[in-house]
């Protein structure tokens, strides 16, 4: 299963980008990052079989072990990509909110666009380390 961020604003280069880069490159399956404008751009096509998921103040707070379970009952039914929207300052409406199969967030502080990128990219690969059974993940 493809883990895809799509992202809007420019990473460059950076001690954030370094760390998307880490993680992301220590997952034993295909990942990509797609960035977009702040404003505008195209979305990538939406192929069949995706499940989309937005990181936004108003989803749900679940901790890494459910996150990977969520993951890994995607992957085990078929899906051939989970993207992960991380939107523009302002957020998602409710229409775009309508459209996920899933909402998450971590916690309930705002989080700058460059660190969710991160921390998203750590728990995918906590995810993908949880679900091959690595000690990685220490639940306690």
């Amino acid at each position: 299963m493809l883990l895809h961020i799509v992202a809007r604003g420019r990473i460059g280069r950076g001690p954030e980008a370094d760390l998307v880069e880490r993680y992301l490159g220590r997952i034993n399956g295909p990942t990509r990052v797609t960035e977009l404008p702040d404003s505008g751009g195209r979305m990538p096509p939406r192929a069949p079989a995706t499940k989309l998921v937005m990181l936004d103040e108003k989803g749900e707070q679940t901790g890494s072990l459910a996150f990977a379970q969520l993951l890994g009952r995607w992957r085990d039914a078929g899906t051939r990509e989970c993207r992960f929207l991380i939107g523009a300052a302002d957020g998602f409406d409710d229409a775009q909110r309508a459209e996920a199969d899933q909402l998450i967030a971590f916690g309930r502080a705002t989080w700058p666009h460059l660190l969710a990128r991160a921390m998203l990219a750590e728990q995918l690969f906590r995810a993908m380390s949880i679900l091959a059974n690595h000690p990685y993940h220490r639940e306690g």
